[in-house]
């Protein structure tokens, strides 16, 4: 599982944000393909949403891959008229940052559970189309707190952790169910570049 690059800040009055990469977005996703070229991976799946899929083309391109969307695995905001990166909201501890400090979830389309539960559904039927291969899903912070807190056996989708623009999270799934988390949070790729990796570090 990986998360977008860092797209760009928007705020409309209404309709979905949805925003773009941004130049440093671009150069991370860029970055991103280039790690992954030298491995096996089968399929590439995404969100629908833009700054997912404009991650995932890079790679797909690299691994000359064709991209799924799989709409189960878009963000829980999805149809939030705006997005400020979470480095901004705490650089001016904007209250929507406080709001993330104390795990409030706020008024959304979905609960916390129905929004774990659509996400843990649709990883595992991308983990069952594809018995014994490797595939790579674009996603969000919020998609992989989500499903890596289902494999860790906690009761909702609470955010316990913070994955950093393109990080990668690698999970083990045995066909008789077990799920392993092998990494989390990988960024080399990012290592040395100058371009920022998210709260704790550039």
């Amino acid at each position: 599982m990986i998360r977008h690059a860092l797209p760009v800040r928007r705020e409309l009055l209404e309709g979905a944000a949805d925003p773009e990469l941004s130049a440093a977005g671009v150069l991370q996703a860029g970055f991103l393909a280039d790690y992954l070229a030298g491995e096996t991976i089968d399929a590439v799946y995404t969100s629908p949403l833009r700054r997912a899929i404009q991650t995932a083309q890079p790679v797909a391109t690299r691994l000359l891959l064709p991209i799924t969307i799989a709409e189960g695995i878009a963000e829980y905001d999805r149809h939030s008229s705006e997005y400020v990166p979470i480095e901004e909201l705490k650089a001016t501890n904007d209250p929507r940052w406080q709001q993330m400090l104390a795990n409030e979830w706020g008024d959304r389309d979905e609960t916390r559970l129905e929004f774990a539960d659509r996400v843990f559904g649709t990883v595992e039927g991308v983990v069952a189309a594809h018995p014994g291969q490797k595939i790579a899903v674009v996603c969000h912070g919020g998609v992989i707190n989500a499903y890596l807190a289902r494999v860790l056996g906690a009761p909702d989708s609470a955010g316990f952790f913070y994955p950093n623009y393109t990080s990668i999270h690698r999970v083990a799934a045995a066909r008789t169910g077990e799920r392993q988390i092998i990494t989390i949070n990988e960024t080399a790729h990012l290592r040395g570049t100058g371009l920022p990796i998210g709260l704790y570090g550039t």
